[in-house]
């Protein structure tokens, strides 16, 4: 059995797209999907457009340059779309994508199974502290 070098599994990553590897591609997209933000402005925009400041106000604690930099950052990865409405003062919605709809019924599946199970989560957090004071 031949081993590989890690120049030729990079290469062998390029060409499959194995996110187990560092320098896929795949895994810097799931690095931004992961996002705290990303998973909460994409389930905001899941039920439809919103303003800029709407989103703002639905996703407590991003600040403004936060919530700019990851609906850029979305935008430029094609998972949502930016209108420019010229009014006083100016109107900007965004609205998901067709790709940015598909990641959003799994990033909401997320959200949700967080809502149901924290209080599950919290429960095996404290046990687990517990159980593990005398280990300290």
């Amino acid at each position: 059995m031949a081993t590989t070098t890690a120049a030729q599994r990079r290469e062998q990553a390029r060409v499959e797209y194995d996110a187990f590897i560092r320098s896929c591609p795949t895994n810097q997209l799931l690095d931004r999907i992961s996002d705290k933000w990303v998973s909460l402005v994409v389930s905001a925009l899941s039920k439809g457009p919103m303003r800029y400041s709407d989103l703002g106000r639905k996703i407590a604690g991003v600040s403004p340059k936060m919530l700019t930099q990851t609906l850029r950052t979305l935008e430029r990865d094609g998972i949502l779309t930016r209108s420019v409405t010229p009014s006083v003062p100016v109107r900007v919605d965004y609205e998901l994508t067709p790709l940015g709809s598909s990641l959003a019924t799994l990033l909401t599946a997320v959200k949700d199974w967080a809502e149901t199970n924290f209080d599950e989560v919290h429960a095996a957090r404290e046990r687990y502290d517990t159980d593990n004071q005398d280990a300290s």
